[in-house]
């Protein structure tokens, strides 16, 4: 039987893209992950994560990453339900991974709070005939979906390494980083408009702009 792991990593940040990584395994291989010390990609360094996915990738059937960049997510969730539309856009990426990948039984970290709504919403568009096991933290709970999770990781700060070369350091690109809201707040004083980077549909972002426009109109 051929079980995948499905996960993103970046969901949360303002900054660069969200990141959907599935893997295909052969069953009787799934112990080999746990022998790898595979885990849950945010217990592990950045060292360590890339070592594990490349053996991840020599150990698995098939794998496949997709990258959703801030424009695409911005034309999806630019709404006041945008928790939903995030929601709906990563289950409909997961199915294309799933149908794309072709296992027998799919593990997925689901995103929306109802475990049993994200299966739905992923079954809503698979056009294969896949079991989906859909849980919350499923990063921490089984490997395979441990083993996606890394990859998505290791790609996307790849990504963030790139944008950090090219805009100096922007924090962690996360909601929660003082420095990501003066690096949002900074460059919209020199340059008054987001580079394609950021996700300007997202609060931080967005409530930055609106200070800006909202100075620049008493100014003029």
């Amino acid at each position: 039987m051929l079980i995948a792991g499905i996960d993103e990593a970046g969901r949360g940040s303002v900054i660069g893209p969200l990141v959907i990584a599935g893997i295909t395994i052969k069953e009787e291989k799934l112990h080999a992950l746990t022998q790898l010390g595979v885990k849950d990609s945010k217990l592990l360094s950045s060292n360590k994560r890339v070592d594990l996915a490349r053996q991840i990738k020599l150990l698995a059937e098939k794998y496949l990453i997709i990258k959703l960049s801030p424009p695409e997510i911005d034309r999806v969730v630019a709404s006041q339900r945008k928790l939903h539309k995030l929601n709906r856009l990563e289950a409909d990426t997961m199915a294309g991974i799933i149908d794309a990948l072709e296992p027998e039984r799919a593990y997925v970290d689901a995103a929306d709070v109802v475990e049993e709504r994200f299966k739905h919403h992923i079954q809503e568009k698979l056009t294969t005939k896949a079991q989906i096991i859909s849980k919350h933290k499923a990063d921490k709970i089984y490997p395979v979906v441990s083993a996606a999770s890394i990859l998505a990781k290791v790609e996307r700060d790849g990504e963030i390494g790139m944008l950090l070369s090219i805009f100096g350091d922007f924090g962690s690109g996360y909601l929660t980083d003082p420095k990501t809201k003066t690096f949002l707040k900074e460059w919209l004083e020199t340059h008054n408009e987001y580079p394609d980077c950021i996700r300007k549909s997202y609060k931080p972002a967005r409530k930055a702009m609106e200070e800006r426009y909202s100075i620049q109109r008493k100014l003029f």
